[in-house]
């Protein structure tokens, strides 16, 4: 027997109610045929279709133009606090099935992909580094975040603190204030830690580091590009902390260069190789600018990896994003002899891998070569994709051979 429904409740056109029914969450303003007349900002609400079939429960945003991000479809679901430690439960033992050696530094909670809309925590060894993007799941964090350190407990697993990245853009967009620092009064007066992650020792600073303070999605990329490395002279663009670069010299390419616009950035990835003791050459400079300098030199690279930062955050910045992924794939695959490879990624998904795909064949006709497919990958398994949402599959990242 169904319980009966006590929410505020919503009517969606038959449009948005074929998206639910397929399984995407979001509910956006224009889609939304009847609203209750007074709702709190941030509370849980019912949407139903234009036949007052139940489709499912989430949480309300009176400023985002996702008005409702859906928790589930169960008519049955209380959506009590017993509901949140459920999904913690769910995240943390898919994370320990799929990549159980590296549950020391991994995404604990993905998002809509774990079903807790707008909330990323990152594991960094003892430290949790979380992002919320909803203003309901704001409402409901000390309950998640007790979940989390509560069941990692009972793992074994040690956790120090909680830091929170909540400068992002989206909280805007969400009417929340946007800040940093650490949640609750336990933490350790230091904001650095260190983590092993392929063999390769890091140090991470969750305060000042990008994202939550380290890119976790590349971790197995990092490893496949590294299996072509051997004995092979590689330029690794936009290295931030030397990831690629590292992985590469740990697996005996013969000399790596590793190349940032950043200097801060490359401090850090000297620190990184010091640490493992791994020896890589560190260039200064713009990605453009750099490999159009390299190739005018006419210098020798046999293994060129292409990741820099999302060039379009926004589908209004798509073209000119696409020109520029044109630019630096056509300048690398022009640097690069017969035989060489690339490594190329995009982590925009604005960024269609359809369009991408299309972009690197406009890249080989214009570098006057063609390429060969060795792989296509994706995020690793800790940042997993629900075909459903298409916004859950954001990286692409592509080895090629050019021939």
């Amino acid at each position: 027997m169904k319980q009966e429904r006590t929410f505020p409740s919503f009517i969606v056109t038959k449009k948005q109610e074929g998206k639910i029914k397929n399984g995407h969450p979001w509910v956006y303003e224009d889609e939304i045929m009847k609203a209750p007349d007074e709702i709190d900002n941030g509370a849980l609400a019912d949407v139903f279709g234009v036949k007052q079939n139940y489709l499912g429960t989430g949480f309300y945003s009176a400023a985002s133009k996702i008005r409702i991000r859906l928790l589930g479809s169960n008519a049955n679901e209380k959506y009590d606090d017993a509901f949140f430690q459920r999904k913690v439960k769910y995240a943390l033992d898919y994370r320990m099935t799929v990549m159980p050696d590296d549950f020391d530094a991994c995404r604990l909670i993905h998002g809509e992909a774990d079903g807790l809309p707008g909330l990323t925590v990152d594991r960094y060894h003892d430290l949790l580094v979380a992002q919320v993007e909803s203003y309901g799941t704001e409402q409901h964090k000390a309950v998640i975040y007790q979940a989390l350190l509560d069941q990692l407990s009972a793992m074994g697993e040690t956790i120090h603190g909680i830091y929170e990245r909540n400068e992002g853009d989206l909280r805007k967009k969400e009417g929340l204030p946007q800040y940093q620092g650490w949640y609750g009064e336990d933490h350790p007066a230091s904001c650095i830690t260190e983590i092993t992650e392929n063999g390769i020792k890091y140090e991470v600073d969750v305060e000042n580091g990008q994202k939550t303070g380290f890119f976790l999605d590349q971790k197995y990329n990092r490893l496949a590009a590294a299996r072509i490395a051997k004995g092979r002279t590689v330029l690794d663009c936009c290295t931030h902390t030397g990831s690629f670069a590292l992985n590469a010299a740990k697996a005996g390419a013969k000399h790596v260069t590793a190349m940032d616009i950043s200097d801060a950035a490359l401090a850090i990835a000297k620190q990184n190789a010091e640490k493992n003791g791994l020896s890589i050459e560190l260039k200064q400079g713009d990605v453009f600018e750099v490999l159009a300098q390299l190739r005018n030199e006419h210098a020798f690279f046999d293994f060129v990896i292409l990741d820099p930062p999302a060039f379009t955050k926004s589908r209004k910045t798509f073209h000119n994003a696409r020109k520029g992924y044109l630019e630096i794939n056509t300048e690398a695959m022009q640097l690069l002899p017969r035989g060489g490879y690339l490594a190329t990624a995009s982590c925009s998904h604005f960024m269609p891998k359809e369009e991408f795909e299309k972009m690197l064949l406009e890249a080989a006709k214009a570098a006057g070569v063609q390429i060969r497919l060795i792989e296509r990958r994706g995020a690793a398994m800790d940042h997993p994709v629900m075909p459903a949402i298409p916004e859950t599959e954001y990286l692409k990242f592509y080895l090629l051979q050019i021939l």
